[in-house]
């Protein structure tokens, strides 16, 4: 990992024996200094480094300034400060605007390669733990893509057995479910015209092609009950996804012993497809 750093001092020979050690001894590059503190915040967030090291006394503006102008413009810049100046207040107020270390001078050549290499050593750090969170991170939103298609299969797998996933509006049936899983809500919350406005721009032909897939899918489970009451899935689903007495109806109405047959409500499939889907 190749350190970019770069050099805030009002003292241009600092800077040259900094940038000297840093490149001789192979810790990094120096991608750029400046010699003033009121000059260099744009060209460090230009240049994006690693590593900063920053004088504490400059005319103009002083480190403390500079370090905050940096944090607050880019918190993830690891800083260094190096000073002639003991005061134990000065430095404390360093360390609380955020740099990693202090370095006093006269410049000691061991003393700043093994700060640096500590801050190198931290960056690495992060670095490592930053992946293991994506990697985490990562992993959740696969685990929660992969509950959702499953879902979503399950939902498909029960409009296959009603007959009706080949219809147009069994695709509008899997949006509002998809919709419902991800955002944790229920159906009983929303008006049906309130989530077809929100997943179609012509939210009533939406809903005309839902109805028509459940008036089919009524049918379908009305013949399976006439066919076979005891039939598995007309016991599963002809409760659950529709009124009984509304599929009594339709089976009546098949058979010519009604004039009309049941009525399908939007809400009721749909609710009943989320509890099929949980189990």
């Amino acid at each position: 990992m190749n350190m970019r750093f770069y050099i805030v001092d009002d003292d241009i020979n600092i800077v040259k024996i900094l940038e000297n050690i840093i490149e001789d001894k192979n810790i990094g590059e120096v991608v750029g200094y400046s010699t003033s503190g009121l000059e260099c915040v744009d060209d460090i967030n230009f240049k994006k480094p690693d590593i900063i090291i920053v004088d504490l006394l400059m005319p103009g503006k002083d480190g403390i300034e500079v370090v905050e102008d940096i944090k607050s413009m880019n918190n993830t810049f690891k800083i260094i400060m190096i000073s002639q100046v003991s005061s134990k207040d000065l430095i404390e107020q360093a360390y609380s605007k955020g740099i990693e270390f202090f370095i006093s001078k006269p410049i000691n050549i061991v003393e700043v390669v093994k700060v640096i290499e500590n801050v190198i050593d931290k960056i690495k750090m992060e670095k490592t733990l930053g992946k293991i969170k994506n990697m985490f991170t990562n992993l959740e939103l696969k685990q929660d893509e992969e509950s959702n298609k499953s879902g979503t299969e399950k939902i498909r797998f029960i409009l296959s057995k009603l007959g009706i996933l080949g219809e147009i509006g069994s695709k509008d049936i899997i949006n509002i479910c998809e919709y419902l899983i991800n955002s944790k809500q229920k159906m009983f919350n929303y008006k049906v015209s309130e989530i077809c406005e929100k997943l179609s721009d012509n939210p009533k032909a939406m809903e005309q092609r839902i109805r028509r897939a459940l008036n089919k899918g009524l049918t379908n489970i009305a013949s399976l009950g006439i066919e076979d009451y005891m039939n598995e899935d007309f016991v599963s689903y002809s409760n659950t996804l529709y009124n009984f007495e509304d599929v009594r109806l339709q089976m009546d109405y098949i058979r010519n012993k009604n004039t009309y047959g049941g009525k399908v409500s939007i809400k009721k499939f749909i609710e009943g497809l989320l509890l099929h889907n949980e189990c």
